[in-house]
């Protein structure tokens, strides 16, 4: 048996929702703590140091013959453990398991490194439960304020402050890693494709060329509560009805830029079945080309959710959460990664990944494993067992190159 295909089982189980089939992996949660048990257990059955940074991201650490100190100038690869609400089993634990199989298949080929060979997991990616997306690798970089990740908040109101507590860990901690330039020579992320590209060129991997520039929108909507069957049509300040002209013009405007906008997260007050809504929290996700095609489409969405409210009687606020530049992966890690897996095709994504993050800091690269359907942060997300072991091999035969040079 393969070492992916002898690992992958492992993590399966774990956050698996019994109804839905999805999971639900979220950071600091009693499921997240098993996962860190199960990625240190990985870690030591293959006789590899780990360690929790201060930020929660979880390291462990291949070093080479006679190897003192810290690691430094280290080929890295990994992605995340954490998921989506009733997401898929692929998206970030395809990447961390292939890390894993990938020091497999390269010990079994006789590598020995000559410089440390890294995988880690990344904390809290998805943003799922306290709405802001790769907070672990974020606050690693610097981009994230200690101050404003501890504010954060849960659907039942807990700060992430208090999540890091129960989970035994200190939220003074968190802040930038000074260490990661020089502890990170490259990062590669192998990843799962979030579309559906690869499927029609016939080609199970691809190197990732370019992130699209997205963020993550709070809309607050505010009327008046009243009751649903006395109030007359007329009367009514519908926060409602402004949050539904938004969803609409937002795919409108989406249409027009050819980029994406979703709504897919929304809260209402009192949330009762006979009474008109008082308030309506909605978070908007967009993601264009370019970073002037996400200001217009953004402006574009902002205006048209104030005019209806305007019209409707109501008011909205509009915050930004989380708010990620367009990436363009640099040319030498991927001319190298081309060098050593031969024609290849090279794809943009329009999905935010940690791989990304570390840009701006580090060299970073990105593989991606046909997705055939092209379904993700869903139960239905797939890839084949044999694409998935022509990723961990090919990330193998990257690390080899990297690492023997």
């Amino acid at each position: 048996m393969s070492p992916f295909a002898a690992l992958w089982p492992t993590l399966l189980d774990v956050g698996r929702h019994p109804r839905t089939g999805g999971y639900r992996r979220y950071a600091w949660t009693d499921v997240d703590l098993t996962l860190r048990e199960w990625f240190t257990d990985c870690a030591r059955r293959r006789g590899m140091d780990t360690e929790e940074d201060r930020n929660g991201n979880l390291w462990a650490w291949w070093l080479p013959p006679g190897w003192t100190g810290d690691p430094r100038g280290a080929f890295v690869t990994g992605s995340h453990l954490d998921s989506v609400p009733d997401g898929g089993a692929f998206d970030g634990p395809l990447g961390v398991v292939s890390g894993f199989a990938a020091v497999d298949l390269a010990r079994e080929r006789g590598v020995v490194p000559s410089v440390p060979v890294g995988v880690v997991a990344f904390s809290d990616e998805e943003g799922a439960r306290f709405g802001v997306a790769c907070a672990g690798s974020r606050l690693s970089a610097g981009t994230l304020a200690p101050e404003r990740a501890l504010a954060l908040r849960d659907h039942d109101g807990h700060t992430l402050a208090e999540a890091l507590t129960r989970a035994g860990r200190d939220p003074a901690a968190l802040g930038p890693d000074p260490a990661l330039r020089e502890r990170v020579g490259v990062f590669v992320e192998l990843h799962v494709e979030q579309g559906r590209a690869l499927g029609p060129l016939g080609q199970p991997l691809a190197i990732g060329s370019a992130i699209w520039p997205h963020g993550r929108w709070r809309f607050s909507f505010t009327g008046e509560a009243n009751h649903a069957g006395t109030t007359r049509m007329a009367d009514r300040r519908d926060p409602m009805l402004t949050y539904a002209l938004a969803v609409f013009a937002a795919r409108q405007s989406a249409e027009r830029h050819r980029a994406v906008a979703t709504f897919g997260r929304v809260r209402v007050e009192p949330n009762g079945t006979n009474a008109i809504a008082s308030d309506v929290y909605a978070w908007l996700d967009a993601r264009a080309p370019s970073e002037e095609v996400l200001a217009s489409l953004l402006e574009d969405i902002t205006t048209e959710a104030k005019a209806h409210a305007g019209s409707d009687g109501t008011f909205v606020d509009i915050a930004a959460e989380s708010r990620s530049p367009v990436v363009e992966f640099p040319a030498e890690p991927r001319q190298r990664l081309r060098r050593v897996l031969g024609d290849v095709p090279e794809l943009p994504t329009a999905a935010g990944h940690d791989a990304g993050v570390l840009s701006a800091l580090v060299p970073t690269a990105m593989l991606f494993v046909r997705n055939p359907t092209g379904v993700s942060h869903s139960p239905a997300e797939h890839a084949e067992e044999a694409d998935c072991e022509h990723g961990a091999r090919a990330l193998a035969d990257v690390l080899a190159d990297w690492v023997t040079a």
